[in-house]
């Protein structure tokens, strides 16, 4: 644990956009939807924004934290997987991608716990050797609305030690994992069969889930995650 005595410190990466609006100001911005500190502090963790930056500083980074959240965000560029972009995939974010995926292996070499949260769980599995499914139907109730549907756990999981039990989960994507990253098993899957969470079984604490808890009330993956990091 870092030297923020009492409460571990959750790194959170963030959006990196050409034009934001606040006040009288329309500027370049790093910003974070505000239920991602907010769910990082009920969950009883001090929250750090981690906007993109060199690559090669995510090593730095990551030993300066407790726990490590991939956000949501855009649609990872499918040349990550070895894939061309389809039509209705999103254009990219090529500064996030490769700070996002920086963390992620920083993370992983040095054991520090992490979470994926929608996207993040998706560039989890490409960081792995993963792919993904471009466009699905279903998990938008409308655009710029969450939706909400059940996820049911893989017995004998993380995930299911978390949540044993099928949970209604806020939710907004329009890709999943497709190809299974190495290491990774999934921990949870929707009615229709998609993909909800993944994690890695051995090594440190590794987990993704394709939903948005931030949107939620239910503290339980945050506080996990939180709770590790504070050992």
């Amino acid at each position: 644990m870092s030297e923020t005595a009492g409460r571990p410190l959750i790194g959170v990466s963030t959006y990196l956009e050409a034009k934001a609006r606040w006040g009288v100001w329309e500027l370049p911005a790093a910003l974070l939807p505000v239920g991602y500190p907010r769910l990082v502090q009920a969950a009883g963790g001090i929250a750090a924004m981690l906007p993109p930056d060199d690559p090669s500083y995510a090593d730095e980074v990551v030993a300066r934290l407790d726990g490590v959240v991939i956000a949501g965000g855009p649609d990872v560029d499918p040349a990550r997987y070895g894939s061309e972009r389809e039509e209705r995939t999103g254009p990219p974010a090529p500064e996030r991608d490769a700070w996002e995926l920086a963390l992620i292996e920083a993370a992983l070499a040095s054991g520090t716990p992490l979470l994926g949260i929608c996207r993040g769980m998706q560039l989890l599995n490409v960081a792995l050797g993963g792919t993904l499914v471009q466009h699905m139907e279903g998990h938008v109730e409308a655009v710029g609305v969450f939706g909400t549907h059940e996820v049911k756990p893989v017995p004998g999981t993380l995930y299911e030690s978390i949540a044993p039990a099928v949970s209604a989960v806020p939710t907004y994507h329009h890709q999943a994992v497709d190809r299974l990253g190495r290491d990774l098993v999934v921990s949870a899957y929707a009615e229709d069969g998609t993909v909800e969470a993944v994690e890695r079984p051995s090594g440190s604490w590794v987990l993704g889930v394709q939903w948005h808890p931030e949107m939620g009330e239910d503290l339980r993956v945050m506080a996990a995650l939180v709770r590790v990091a504070g050992r």
